[in-house]
């Protein structure tokens, strides 16, 4: 009876995968574990170091840019900047006021001296006219009794049937009419020039560069008002297009009548212009100290335009400068350009380490190489390329 009551719930069969495991083997994978927590700090760690010694050896260098150049700069003897300005410009501005009643050209268009530009309203000034040639034409009439009736007077007093008095009165009419033909005719004529100043015509043979005033404007001398307009149009010659530059006083000396120039435009860089000193302004600039020089063209194409900013290049008198165009050349450096395996190359940074890159090479100038291919404006390579860098090399920017 004492087993048939017996507690069977504390009972529990025990099967073969959920037995514990045996003590080695835990202490296994705490070692496991233990290795691998080691080797992930010693990893990185160690990483470090080499990184740090590596760039500990790295070479030190400097670094060039690949830039335009010109043959001439041999022979330059002084550089300066400045701008591009016409030397034939007009603000065309109207001597009447009234509205702006048509606009005739917008920007770019090309005129010739006389052309009309724009025209302002001229009704009052039509009916104007319209009144002084009637009022000619009523004193022209005026003249025919006037001639007739000192005629009549004059033979009335070669009768003694009329008196002195008679033929001087009709005599003083008669001038008094051609007066007044005078001055209707004056009339006339002061009306045609109001009437013509409403027409605003080209000055010159140029180029319109700005619209100032739109249709329905109202336009007067001087600009009498806020609210009226000076100028309708800007316009300049564009064959008289020259480089004013700022030269230092200190190097006016330098500078000489017709001394072969090269001009570059800060927008076309690879482009070279060839000019020469056209005048040599004869006063300074008291607040920059400078004296303003002012290069002509030789030739130039449709890219010049007024304002741009320019860099001019002055060379020695005996410099045999070409009459075309000339185009910049890529240079750089001649130490950044070594031989590998035969090869020219030069050496580009990337990620802390000498890339070498193949180029072509052109023609020496002094210190600069010329670069044909394998490299662009603004590149920037090592500046001496010597024999311990090679491809791969560690390095760093002094």
């Amino acid at each position: 009876m004492e087993n048939q009551n017996a507690d069977l719930s504390g009972l529990r069969i025990r099967r073969s995968h959920e037995q514990e495991p045996p003590a080695e083997g835990r202490r296994s994978r705490r070692g496991l574990w233990l290795f691998l927590g080691v080797v992930a700090v010693l990893v990185p760690t160690a990483y470090l170091l080499f990184s740090s010694a590596l760039f500990s050896r790295a070479a030190t260098v400097q670094l060039a840019t690949a830039t335009l150049s010109s043959p001439s700069q041999a022979d330059a003897v002084l550089t300066a900047s400045g701008y591009v300005v016409a030397q034939r410009k007009a603000a065309v501005a109207s001597k009447a006021t009234g509205r702006l009643e048509h606009l005739n050209v917008v920007e770019g268009d090309r005129v010739k001296k006389g052309d009309v530009l724009a025209q302002l309203e001229d009704s009052d000034i039509r009916a104007s006219l319209d009144q002084a040639r009637a009022n000619l034409k009523l004193n022209e009439a005026d003249l025919k009794d006037a001639i007739q009736w000192m005629g009549r007077a004059k033979t009335l007093l070669e009768k003694g049937v009329s008196s002195q008095a008679d033929y001087d009165g009709a005599e003083a009419r008669y001038n008094r009419v051609l007066a007044a033909i005078e001055v209707a005719k004056a009339a006339v004529g002061g009306a045609e020039v109001a009437l013509e100043n409403t027409l605003i015509r080209a000055p010159f043979d140029g180029t319109v560069l700005t619209k100032n005033a739109d249709v329905g404007e109202m336009v007067a001398p001087m600009a009498a008002s806020v609210s009226s307009r000076s100028a309708v149009v800007t316009m300049a010659d564009m064959s008289s297009l020259q480089v004013e530059a700022d030269v230092s006083e200190s190097n006016i000396e330098r500078i000489a009548a017709n001394q072969p120039c090269e001009i570059t435009l800060d927008a076309y860089p690879e482009a070279r212009y060839q000019g020469y000193v056209a005048k040599i302004v004869p006063t300074a600039d008291r607040a920059k100290a400078t004296v303003m020089v002012k290069v002509g063209f030789r030739s130039y194409d449709s890219r010049v335009l007024p304002e741009m900013s320019a860099k001019v290049l002055f060379l020695t008198k005996t410099s045999d400068t070409p009459r075309e165009t000339v185009r910049s050349i890529l240079t750089v450096p001649l130490n950044a350009v070594a031989t590998r395996e035969g090869r020219r190359v030069v050496f580009v940074i990337r990620d802390d380490r000498a890339v070498e890159i193949p180029v072509t090479v052109g023609k020496e100038f002094g210190s600069q190489t010329e670069i044909t291919q394998g490299l662009s404006a603004g590149d920037r390579v090592i500046a001496a390329a010597t024999e311990h860098i090679t491809n791969g090399t560690p390095v760093k920017v002094q």
